[in-house]
């Protein structure tokens, strides 16, 4: 998509800090973290929100979660915890069109989420 700005980070065309990329996905740090470690793993393909993938897409959901969990160890979060966040929609709070998780960690993270 030619306005989305996770498009255009996956392009090169806007700077980010890199944590993590392959073929699939790419992970940076979010520019306004909500945690110590806050990192967003971004599918390589624009969908808009998992509402809108099909059934090949998927596929995309459990990768993230396994690069989710090397972000984690390689981060040092994994053994008192983390959390793995995927917003859906206005109400949701999704702010980016384009479907994302955020992985935060690295401080104790209430419930409910507010």
């Amino acid at each position: 998509m030619q306005d989305c700005i996770f498009c255009k980070i996956i392009k090169g065309e806007i700077p980010c800090s890199k944590v993590y990329e392959d073929d699939k996905v790419l992970a940076f740090n979010d520019i306004n973290p909500q945690a110590p470690v806050h990192v967003l793993i971004v599918p390589k393909t624009h969908v808009q929100s998992i509402m809108d993938m099909n059934n090949d897409e998927y596929q995309i959901v459990s990768h993230v979660f396994k690069v989710a969990s090397k972000i984690a160890k390689d981060m040092k979060v994994d053994e008192k915890g983390f959390r793995i966040v995927n917003n859906i929609g206005e109400d949701g709070g999704q702010t980016v069109p384009h479907v994302h998780f955020h992985l935060l960690g690295g401080r104790s993270l209430q419930w409910p989420p507010g």
